[in-house]
């Protein structure tokens, strides 16, 4: 009979360990790139297959909603993946950290893809940027009563603002923001006043913050841009189209300098065998075509210039982004992430 080991040896040489590793066997053939995506399959697929089309090179993808930077950890040197698509520069920042990321030197990219929204030495690259705004109640907040996020603070909303979990990678990303603008103190202090100006305990997702104001239990609440398309356009659960009604959208700054935005973001695996086919599908997903469905799909704002908004999207109006590089801001995660337990944001 057999040992497991021997059995084990028998798949390593068969190529089956890329089954066990949810990668089909192919993919260790020369016109492959093997992909680990945050991002749903709904949004990427399309734009994969003609990926595919265009170069004849396969994406193999497996898709994931956590778990992605322990997984590259364990793989070590035997991870199939050549390439990983993230949501929120938390997750690219802390794969580039692990050095598990290849740095990439490409003028495609480089043009396609503004310098803040990019790493200073090639180690990820955003796709796509999503607001963090103020949605405002309609009835309740009247124009120009919030122009910065600090004003989310003032005594004017106490009682009236409903926000995620401190903890939230969205949430400690505007905080380190601040940090980067403002410095540590400052904050600090906006945080200390905003916690005395909530509604209830942070609790539920951006969208469960505007059903709380749809139901009157706050004025203001923080969230990204695209879930205002989400729910505006939600055939499933059609009650979400009256929550975004009684929202409009409100593009504060940090400090008179830009909106805070985020990114979605792909990089290049340190030990992946395809990084030319990677590098590839970086350039295509940066290009126009991916861009506009990436808009077109997900109430995305494109990074590449020149690529329409969907109308939705531009119905929301126009910003001027933060353009301090997203990599300064991940810098300051653990500062923000400490400013909340000391705040005890989420208490």
């Amino acid at each position: 009979m057999r040992t497991y080991k021997s059995r084990l040896r028998s798949y390593l040489a068969a190529g089956l360990v890329a089954v066990v590793l949810g990668m089909p066997v192919a993919s260790q053939a020369a016109e492959v790139v093997n992909l680990y995506s945050y991002r749903q399959p709904f949004l990427i697929n399309q734009f994969l297959k003609e990926f595919t089309k265009q170069t004849g090179i396969k994406v193999n993808v497996v898709f994931a909603q956590k778990g992605m930077l322990e997984r590259l950890k364990a793989e070590g040197r035997n991870t199939p993946a050549d390439a990983v698509l993230t949501v929120d520069i938390a997750r690219l920042s802390a794969i580039a950290k692990a050095d598990l990321l290849a740095p990439v030197s490409s003028p495609v990219l480089d043009k396609n893809i503004p310098a803040q929204y990019r790493h200073p030495q090639g180690l990820w690259y955003g796709l796509t940027t999503r607001a963090r705004v103020v949605y405002a109640s309609k009835d309740r907040v009247k124009d120009g009563e919030i122009e910065t996020y600090a004003d989310l603070a003032s005594p004017r909303f106490k009682g009236k603002v409903c926000t995620r979990s401190g903890k939230h990678d969205y949430t400690l990303s505007l905080i380190a923001a601040m940090v980067a603008e403002k410095g540590e103190q400052a904050a600090e202090d906006f945080v200390r006043k905003l916690k005395a100006n909530l509604a209830r305990k942070p609790k539920g997702n951006d969208r469960a913050q505007v059903k709380a104001i749809n139901e009157g239990l706050c004025d203001v609440s923080l969230g990204n841009t695209y879930y205002m398309g989400q729910m505006a356009t939600n055939v499933k659960n059609p009650e979400q189209k009256d929550w975004a009604n009684a929202v409009r959208i409100v593009f504060p700054t940090v400090n008179g300098t830009g909106t805070h935005v985020n990114i979605s973001g792909a990089a290049i695996t340190k030990h992946g065998k395809n990084k030319e086919n990677a590098r590839k599908l970086l350039e295509f997903l940066s290009d126009s075509f991916a861009q506009k469905m990436y808009a077109e799909q997900n109430f995305e704002y494109p990074v590449k210039a020149g690529v329409a908004w969907h109308p939705m999207v531009k119905s929301w109006g126009s910003f001027t982004p933060s353009e301090i590089n997203l990599e300064t801001i991940a810098k300051h995660r653990a500062t923000a992430t400490k400013i909340m337990d000391r705040v005890n944001f989420d208490g």
